[in-house]
């Protein structure tokens, strides 16, 4: 009786994860957003979001790094630096420099969610509804600050208390991520 009691445990676990994870959208990274959005590519690309990941490498930023209280060292494996300064770290994005380079960095699938399924939407359609984006994983990071909020909140060794230029205004940095132009369709 135990050991079935055991196997329809390990089957319900299973279950759950396929339940959980079979549905999620994948990461597909800066490029591929590119095709479409090149202005708003462009602009990102010349952020500190778009080179973030290259502040965890040893040399980068050292004065920073001392300031905050940490050692000038390779951070660029550590999951706690991870998963702020790359695209969907733990959730299905970026692994590793050898098996995800191209979701280094905080891309566009960091603040707008991962985009296989509502970008699938939008090749399909080019004046798609807002709400089936939405419904398809889109976010809409000027709606909602909590995304912004897990990265530049309470963790963050980088806060106002190390220095002043770390306070976040959610308004503000809205603007710093990349210039927002008008889309060329209604949605």
């Amino acid at each position: 009786m135990k050991k079935i009691t055991g196997f329809v445990s390990i089957l319900f676990v299973m279950a759950l994860f396929v339940a959980t994870y079979a549905n999620a959208a994948d990461y597909i990274g800066a490029k591929k957003c590119k095709a479409c959005h090149m202005k708003q590519y462009k602009s990102w690309s010349e952020t500190t979001m778009a080179h973030s990941f290259d502040v965890l490498k040893a040399g980068e930023k050292v004065a920073e790094k001392k300031k905050a209280g940490l050692e000038d060292k390779d951070y660029t494996t550590d999951p706690k630096c991870l998963k702020c300064h790359t695209t969907g770290y733990g959730k299905g994005g970026f692994v590793s420099m050898e098996k995800t380079p191209d979701l280094a960095g905080v891309q566009c699938e960091s603040c707008h969610g991962a985009g296989s399924e509502y970008s699938a939407l939008m090749k399909k359609n080019k004046e798609f509804p807002l709400a089936e984006a939405k419904a398809a994983g889109l976010v809409i990071p000027s709606e909602d600050e909590k995304g912004c909020m897990s990265c530049h909140g309470g963790e963050s060794p980088f806060v106002e208390k190390v220095d002043a230029k770390y306070k976040f205004d959610f308004k503000e940095r809205l603007k710093k991520t990349h210039e927002h132009f008008p889309l060329k369709n209604k949605h």
